[in-house]
């Protein structure tokens, strides 16, 4: 419970050695949970043997006066003690209510609000790491910095507004062009890295590609541990995609196992290429899967028929190299490598060869990707829309600097610029209807 009565309605159904307006901050307390008496003297019927948590303002998560009760874990216990603190004046929180008034007493601001929800609905470690982040500040404090620093210049620019007849110039504008471009470079980084933010938080797309028969349903059970596609001699088996997912330390993938790429005149599983071909440019990573008894020439001549998308990362698997000397592979393998500038592995699917290299390599390509943002990557639908817009007013002072325009003109781009980046944080008053949308996504218990 949060709010001002908070401790007082609880003191008037719990029954301890102290009162609980009288005990300290941040101290637990034993006790009786009771029913107060029809004549208002002494205690009615006791409900539960609970311990009692009390945090007093501002030193609380909500900044507010807070008391948690622990109690036993029925749910006619717990209905009992809602319903004794609604009679003394409590109501049910909405939904994001304690995070809400969090924010709104200044102890997060919006964007650390927002990672809250995010943690609660982190399914895997790196979620979890992209919301404990946010929530911890970094983030944020690049925002505030860059407002900072901008709203610094614009005073500069208002306070010659006020000499305008003197013509004084307080901002150095070369000075204020080397922040711009600052600036820009930081917004449109963070930009970029909602791509990766996003495909980190919904699952990384692998797909699995290659000619019919060459082991990618192999690999995808193997991947899975389990039967999840259907193995066959028999070519073009597969003749749509098969999607599912898999955690590899803490890191969510989604691998798509493809139709096999040839050409063929029946019509399903020349449906199921097509589609083939659409999920590999959907993908963020491709596995691009090739019999290593192949003719090497032949394997780099298929590779290079594939349509390469810079934004893109590629893996060729050499499979089946338990059918060929180690020697053979390890030639074949170095060759490829060399003369593709791809990465390349030599595995066995049937006979789960060489898959934790595999795993490792696609960790290793999504460590690289996060390093490139320095750990700080956006997530937020709404932030990336305040960072666009931020954008936009940037390069419209850019384009003012140019024309050298006039201070009040100036001053009003930086003031859009501000606003759309104090919108991220809270910095600037928001729309109430907006805070109700944001905190309206939280569980009833945040």
């Amino acid at each position: 419970m949060s709010g001002e009565n908070a401790i007082q309605i609880v003191d008037s159904i719990f029954e301890g050695k102290k009162k609980l307006m009288d005990v300290k901050s941040h101290t637990i307390h034993f006790g009786k949970i009771q029913t107060p008496s029809l004549n208002g003297e002494g205690w009615g019927e006791v409900i539960d043997e609970v311990v009692v948590s009390i945090y007093k303002n501002p030193h609380s998560y909500t900044g507010e006066d807070v008391v948690e009760i622990s109690c036993h874990g029925s749910k006619f216990i717990i209905q009992k003690i809602m319903e004794l603190c609604q009679q003394q004046g409590a109501k049910s929180a909405k939904p994001g209510e304690f995070t809400q008034r969090a924010f709104l007493n200044g102890k997060l601001d919006l964007s650390q609000a927002e990672s809250v929800a995010d943690i609660i609905a982190a399914e895997n470690k790196v979620q979890h790491e992209m919301a404990f982040n946010q929530m911890r500040g970094g983030y944020s404090a690049i925002i505030e910095g860059l407002r900072n620093e901008l709203i610094e210049f614009a005073a500069l620019i208002e306070l010659e507004l006020d000499f305008s007849e003197e013509d004084v110039a307080f901002a150095d504008r070369e000075k204020f062009n080397l922040l711009i471009q600052k600036i820009k470079s930081t917004v449109t980084n963070l930009i970029q890295s909602f791509e990766l933010g996003n495909v980190l938080k919904n699952g990384i797309p692998v797909a699995i590609v290659g000619e019919p028969n060459v082991g990618k349903s192999t690999l995808l059970n193997v991947l899975l541990n389990e039967e999840k596609a259907i193995v066959s001699d028999i070519a073009g088996t597969t003749r749509d995609f098969i999607e599912d997912t898999l955690i590899i330390d803490g890191v969510q993938f989604r691998f798509i196992d493809t139709a096999g790429i040839r050409e063929t005149k029946d019509t399903l599983e020349a449906i199921g290429i097509e589609r083939s071909y659409q999920k590999m440019k959907s993908a963020k990573i491709v596995l691009y899967l090739a019999d290593i008894q192949k003719e090497h020439k032949e394997i780099i001549e298929d590779f290079k028929l594939m349509a390469i998308n810079k934004n893109q990362k590629f893996i060729i698997l050499l499979n089946k190299f338990d059918k060929v000397s180690s020697c053979n592979a390890i030639d074949i393998e170095e060759a490829i490598e060399t003369l593709t500038h791809q990465k390349t592995i030599v595995i066995s699917a049937a006979e789960n060869k060489n898959i934790d290299k595999l795993q490792a390599e696609l960790l290793k390509i999504v460590q690289n990707e996060k390093m490139n943002f320095d750990g700080i990557i956006v997530t937020n639908a709404r932030h990336i829309n305040a960072l666009k817009d931020t954008l936009i007013h940037l390069n419209q002072i850019e384009i003012g600097m140019n024309q050298h325009i006039s201070g009040d003109f100036l001053s009003i781009d930086i003031r859009m610029a501000l606003q759309s980046l104090g919108e991220i944080t809270g910095a600037v008053e928001l729309d109430r209807d907006i805070l109700g949308t944001i905190f309206g996504k939280f569980c009833i218990g945040k």
